[in-house]
């Protein structure tokens, strides 16, 4: 085949399904719409958060933020993160926090391995880093709460004391310390 040959050969390759596709099918009907209309329609507001329920994750968040700057945490000012995080992965909304302060002091110790950094919760023995401390809070509060693949095994359906157990096995007074933190941070939220 020459040069010429393969082109028009590619060309009509190319050509007729375009043309398929941009000629209108002539003597085909259109399918009629055989839906009855709904008048019973559900409405979805663009938030599924009531008002009320963002003032509680507020007023939570405002909780961990005064408890956290009253001990010079460097995670003072992540409250809102952690509350937030917390209710998509359906945990305690004081449970990351509460082992950041058992880990690390709530930050100010935080792992000093340079390959593990933004790691105030002891994450994988101060072997794993992140990002930013936003990331860990993400990331931790998943796991946690059975959303990463990872881990899930670990801890989905867990309650927290079962979390508690699988997160730090070695200490077998953990859950009781970490729980005695959470009820510092707020007594009137039974965990």
């Amino acid at each position: 085949m020459n040069k010429q040959k393969i082109i028009r050969y590619l060309q009509s390759i190319v050509a007729i399904p375009m043309m398929a596709v941009a000629l209108p099918l002539s003597g085909i009907q259109a399918i009629p719409d055989t839906t009855t209309p709904n008048d019973n329609k559900i409405e979805i507001s663009a938030s599924a958060i009531t008002t009320q329920e963002k003032e509680d994750l507020k007023e939570k968040a405002g909780i961990i933020d005064s408890f956290l700057e009253s001990r010079g945490s460097v995670l003072a000012g992540y409250g809102a993160k952690f509350v937030e995080e917390a209710r998509k992965n359906d945990i305690d909304w004081r449970l990351v926090v509460a082992i950041a302060g058992r880990e690390t002091t709530f930050g100010k110790n935080m792992c000093k391995n340079p390959k593990a950094p933004n790691n105030p919760f002891g994450w994988g023995s101060c072997k794993i880093g992140f990002k930013s401390i936003d990331e860990s809070i993400e990331k931790i509060s998943a796991s946690l709460g059975g959303n990463s693949e990872a881990t899930a095994h670990h801890y989905d359906g867990k309650t927290t004391t079962q979390i508690l157990r699988k997160y730090n096995s070695v200490i077998p007074n953990y859950p009781n310390e970490v729980k005695r933190i959470m009820k510092m941070i707020d007594a009137t939220d039974p965990i």
